[in-house]
């Protein structure tokens, strides 16, 4: 198979879909592997790296899709690749289709077979979705941080004050990967951290894992409610797999916290987000305020740490990527594991959620071929 590796678009993603070590694993297993120039750059991976490993450098993206069989990308197609997506096309990315109505719709209209990162499951884990996870979740603590001071709109306080100072109280919900790792960075900065959960097995585990400075907590509306005020930073950190991420926070929740400058971090953005007043910002411009809350909404956090993200990612999907290539769609579609991450398959919804979020039809994967 005909495999392409395009140059990311969305503004500030300086990830790849591949390193050389993956094109080497592609290529060993009888693949050919083609790379858009400079698309590793911002990962600080040069051409001359994948050429090495055995790919061909082209120059364009229309020069990628239009002779690969399959594309591996990081982030969803955005609206100037679409045309540039043929039927019978097998794509390999994270889409996170239920945020977005217009991308399933193309998508759909384009016949592409469409396998998601994160939505790949095996047993109750979703192993193409946890590094990014683990990233954003550590991320969402270090940006909180500096969102936090005074001249970047916070309150002014240091995360961890100083002998004599409270330290800041970080709100995160969700104890998931996301969740579970923000509590980490931000009990290391000696944060008061609140970490809530639905999942009592999952907060019994919290409770014997997390330092003293970490209280796991029962979620629920009125719980939520009851912490906002006491919080300077909140981390949303929440994820329904494959789905629309349920909203927690409403506006008129924002209201009842402090009134000079608290601090959101909606990781669950790129899923519709779990705070109402979140909508998707750039790291050129990753804030905005409302209701006196400072937002940071950035949709692909772990594109500013390019190479560690990179890296991250692809350790998690290379061998993914060489099986579904080795298959392709139709008998991936019928693979327990590959099955998982089918969410459109040529212009059919195969993934539940994503049916569920604008009202589509859902058919099996199995069913499509």
């Amino acid at each position: 198979m005909i495999i392409g590796v395009p140059k990311e678009i969305k503004p500030q993603e300086h990830r790849v879909g591949a390193v050389p070590a993956m094109v080497h694993e592609l290529v060993d297993a009888g693949h050919s592997v083609l790379v858009q120039t400079s698309a590793g750059v911002g990962a600080g991976l040069l051409d001359s790296a994948f050429e090495a490993a055995g790919a061909r450098i082209v120059d364009s993206a229309s020069d990628v899709y239009g002779q690969a069989e399959m594309i591996i990308k990081v982030k969803e197609p955005l609206p100037e690749e679409y045309d540039l997506i043929r039927k019978g096309q097998l794509l390999f990315t994270y889409f996170h289709f239920a945020a977005s109505r217009s991308l399933t719709e193309a998508m759909i209209q384009s016949g592409a077979h469409c396998y998601a990162y994160e939505t790949l499951e095996i047993g109750d884990s979703l192993p193409l979705l946890t590094p990014m996870s683990e990233v954003a979740g550590r991320m969402a603590i270090q940006v909180g941080a500096a969102c936090l001071e005074r001249h970047n709109g916070g309150r002014g306080m240091l995360l961890g004050g100083v002998p004599g100072v409270e330290p800041a109280t970080v709100l995160i919900l969700g104890g998931g990967i996301v969740g579970y790792n923000a509590a980490k960075m931000a009990a290391g900065l000696g944060a008061r951290v609140l970490l809530l959960d639905i999942d009592l097995e999952r907060l019994r585990y919290l409770s014997d894992v997390m330092p003293a400075n970490v209280t796991p907590l029962y979620s629920s509306p009125y719980a939520i409610r009851e912490l906002l005020p006491e919080a300077d930073l909140v981390v949303g950190a929440v994820l329904v797999s494959g789905a629309r991420a349920p909203v927690l926070i409403r506006r008129e929740d924002l209201k009842i916290m402090k009134d000079d400058g608290p601090v959101v971090v909606d990781v669950a953005v790129d899923q519709g987000g779990c705070i109402e007043t979140c909508r998707p910002t750039t790291h050129e411009d990753p804030t905005f305020v409302e209701e006196g809350v400072l937002h940071y909404c950035v949709a692909n956090m772990p594109g500013a740490v390019a190479r560690t993200s990179t890296f991250a990612l692809t350790n998690a999907t290379a061998n993914y990527a060489v099986k579904l290539a080795s298959m392709g769609a139709a008998e991936a579609a019928s693979n327990p594991t590959l099955a998982t991450a089918a969410n459109i398959l040529d212009g059919k919804v195969t993934y539940q959620g994503v049916a569920d979020a604008f009202g589509f039809e859902y058919v099996a994967p199995g069913e499509v071929f």
